[in-house]
C-alpha cells in the first residue's frame, strides 16, 4: 500500500513510519517540523519506498499518484507544546483534520485519526470507556488540545457518515520510548533526563494522580490492528497498569541507578487526576492487548536517553 503519514517526524509518527516500511508498504512522510526533528526519521530517508514532505497540513494538500491510507498524527502533544502554541495546536485540530480528510475522499483512501485520551479530560468515570463523552474545560489552558481532538473526531465521524470515507479513530494513551524529546515537558523524558543528569525530579501537585503508560511498540502494534480491522468507532488503545507519577518518579530512580532528589510544584490548571483505558474493546474487537511490560520498556527508554546524553 501507499501511505500517507502526518506528523512524520515526530516521536510516535516516525515510528510508525518505520513500522510501515518493515512491513513492506510505500510511505510518503509529511511533517511541517513545527515540533517534529527531521533526525526521527533520519533513518529511513534513503530507505526504498520513503519520502519526505516538507508540508503545513493546515494548508490544501497537493500530492501526485495513488493513495491507500491517510495517517493524521500531526499536532503538538504535549502540554508545554500546546501551551506554548494554542492557535497553531486548534489549527492542526481543526484545519489540518479537514485538509487530511479531503485528500483522503479526493482519493478514495481510508483515514485514520490519531485522538487522545485527553478527549475525556479530568475524567469522572474510571477506567475510561470509549462510550464516556469526557469532563473537559473548553475554555482552560488544556482545552486548545482536548476541543481541537474533540473536534477532529467530530470532523472524522462527519466525513464518514456524509461522505463515506472509511474512517478509524485510535485514541492514545500515555506513549513512551525511544525519540521523545528531553524537554517536551512529558513526564517520562523530563523525569529521565533529570535523573541521568543529576537534577531534581520534579512532580507536580503531590505526585497522587495516576497515569497508564504504554511502550511504543505496544502502540504501533495497536494501530496497525485498527488499520486491519473494519471499526470505525474510536478505540482506546493503552496500558491499563496505573501507577501515581510519583511511583514512576521512584521507578526511574531505582533504574537509572540515580541519587537525585524529588521536588515537589504547584499542579497545573485542569490536570488530569487520574488515567486509564479500559481496553475492552481493543482486546474484543482488535485482539490486542500491551506486551512490553512497563520496566522493560522504561530500561530501553533509559539506555537511549542515556546514549543521546552521552552525545550532547
Amino acid at each position: 500500500m501507499r501511505i500517507l503519514v502526518a506528523g512524520a517526524a515526530g516521536f510516535i509518527g516516525s515510528h510508525l513510519c518505520e513500522s510501515l516500511l518493515a512491513r513492506g508498504h510505500e510511505v510518503v512522510g509529511m511533517d511541517n517540523l513545527l515540533t517534529g526533528a527531521l533526525d526521527n526519521v533520519e533513518p529511513f530517508l534513503a530507505a526504498p519506498g520513503f519520502s519526505f514532505v516538507r508540508h503545513d497540513v493546515t494548508e490544501f494538500i497537493a500530492l501526485e499518484g495513488p493513495l491507500d491510507w491517510v495517517l493524521h498524527f500531526a499536532s503538538p502533544a504535549s502540554p508545554h507544546d500546546y501551551l506554548e502554541m494554542p492557535i497553531q495546536t486548534l489549527k492542526v485540530g481543526a484545519l489540518g483534520t479537514h485538509k487530511a480528510l479531503g485528500l483522503a475522499k479526493t482519493k478514495g483512501a481510508r483515514f485514520l485519526l490519531a485522538s487522545t485520551s485527553e478527549v475525556y479530560g479530568d475524567p469522572l468515570v474510571h477506567p475510561q470507556r470509549e462510550d464516556y463523552w469526557g469532563n473537559v474545560n473548553p475554555i482552560g489552558p488544556r482545552g486548545v488540545y482536548d476541543e481541537a481532538k474533540r473536534f477532529a473526531e467530530a470532523m472524522t465521524m462527519a466525513y464518514h457518515r456524509y461522505h463515506g470515507v472509511d474512517t478509524r479513530i485510535v485514541r492514545i494513551f500515555n506513549t513512551y520510548g525511544e525519540r521523545m524529546r528531553r524537554h517536551d515537558g512529558r513526564a517520562i523524558p523530563a523525569f529521565m533526563t533529570q535523573a541521568l543528569t543529576g537534577e531534581p525530579l520534579t512532580v507536580y501537585g503531590d505526585g497522587s494522580q495516576t497515569r497508564s503508560f504504554q511502550y511504543i511498540s505496544d502502540l504501533v502494534e495497536g494501530i496497525w490492528r485498527l488499520m486491519e480491522s473494519r471499526v470505525t468507532d474510536p478505540v482506546n488503545i493503552g496500558n491499563p497498569h496505573e501507577m501515581t507519577l510519583l511511583e514512576l518518579a521512584k521507578k526511574i530512580l531505582r533504574l537509572s541507578g540515580s541519587a537525585s532528589e524529588i521536588v515537589f510544584e504547584p499542579l497545573p490548571v485542569d490536570d488530569p487526576k487520574v488515567r486509564q483505558p479500559d481496553i475492552t474493546r481493543a482486546r474484543s474487537l482488535l485482539g490486542w492487548e500491551p506486551r512490553v511490560d512497563v520496566e522493560e520498556g522504561l530500561r530501553r527508554t533509559l539506555a537511549w536517553f542515556r546514549a543521546r546524553l552521552a552525545r550532547s
